[in-house]
């Protein structure tokens, strides 16, 4: 049973009396608090206009579901009629009002073309044993209270409205904000002729919407530079560290390497001192290595002499007596 009523929409009430199969005694507040049996539920009723349904309205049918342990809930919406001539003109139609509350999950009967004051006739008819609304008089119809006469009966229950939502705080925004809608609306295909839009005010909502592609245009550009300026500015940030990071690395291992305590300055030393030594102390022939004898064949040659020049024939007497004399001189030191 439960399972129905949540995957199917609530029923709508019959024209006739209601079909209740245990006897319809009336009920006071404190034995429906304390439960009554299953095949009596307390039937609980609930009525408005429910145009624009809201939270506001489904927190009021919650409240009203839950003021007994078995509760019916069986909530009136009144007609256009009625509506616009005691209230004002709706947003939605009777017909879209009533689908609405059959969808409601805490609701278990509908009653279409409910009235706007409840009569004893109507009570009995729908064996209604309480009505749930906010106990803030309701003054329409000629009378200060609509539900004065239910108090007096004792069959009225009050629930809470819920603040900041309501009906006429939503049809407040829309006009508030009424050419916002107006260019939304016709961005998304509707006519002038349907928003009730006159043809300067269409083209100046169209003017609007381009102004406002532009906007929404140069707004991403501006963010996809932005996050391309970030991305190089990450990049660039590693590529330094890196860079750094590698610099210290070959500057350290050139310091390791060429350093005043270098591995080559080690090398080079240990090569240096072995060269100095074999230079200074180079080694000697073997003390028991035999003479070098020369062939029978050849025999020792003579000193190489280099030959004197022969000097050159005197041109006049002088120069022959001074030759001569040189060459004594020679041939005595030669001895």
């Amino acid at each position: 049973m439960l399972v129905m009523m949540l995957t199917e929409p609530a029923i709508f009430a019959k024209d006739t009396s209601c079909e209740c199969r245990a006897p319809h005694e009336k009920l006071s507040i404190a034995q429906a608090r304390r439960g009554t049996p299953m095949d009596r539920p307390v039937r609980v009723y609930a009525d408005g206009i429910f145009d624009l349904f809201h939270s506001g309205h489904a927190r009021a049918l919650m409240q009203a579901k839950n003021l007994f342990p078995n509760a019916y809930l069986i909530v009136g919406v009144c007609s256009d009629e009625l509506t616009h001539k005691y209230k004002g003109f709706t947003v939605m139609t009777e017909d879209e009002r009533y689908e609405a509350l059959r969808h409601c999950r805490y609701v278990d009967e509908v009653v279409r073309d409910a009235p706007w004051t409840l009569t004893q006739d109507f009570l009995e008819k729908h064996q209604i044993d309480f009505v749930a609304h906010d106990d803030i008089p309701y003054s329409s119809a000629g009378t200060e209270d609509v539900y004065k006469h239910i108090k007096e009966a004792g069959m009225f229950v009050p629930t809470q409205r819920t603040e900041g939502i309501s009906t006429s705080d939503l049809i407040t925004r829309i006009v508030r904000d009424y050419d916002l809608y107006a260019r939304r609306n016709l961005q998304r295909g509707y006519t002038a002729k349907e928003l009730n839009v006159s043809f300067i005010n269409e083209k100046k909502y169209c003017l609007q919407n381009q102004v406002d592609r532009m906007k929404e245009k140069v707004k991403t550009v501006e963010e996809k530079s932005k996050h391309f300026v970030c991305r190089v500015e990450e990049k660039s940030h590693d590529l330094i560290q890196k860079w750094e990071e590698k610099s210290r690395e070959f500057i350290g291992n050139f310091l390791e390497l060429f350093g005043p305590d270098g591995t080559w300055k080690q090398v080079f030393s240990e090569r240096s001192g072995r060269m100095i030594s074999y230079a200074m102390s180079p080694r000697g022939s073997p003390s028991n290595s035999p003479p070098r004898q020369l062939s029978p064949s050849r025999s020792p040659s003579p000193p190489f002499c280099w030959p004197r020049p022969r000097p050159a024939s005197p041109s006049s007497p002088k120069e022959a007596s001074a030759s001569f004399s040189s060459m004594s001189e020679e041939d005595e030191n030669d001895k």
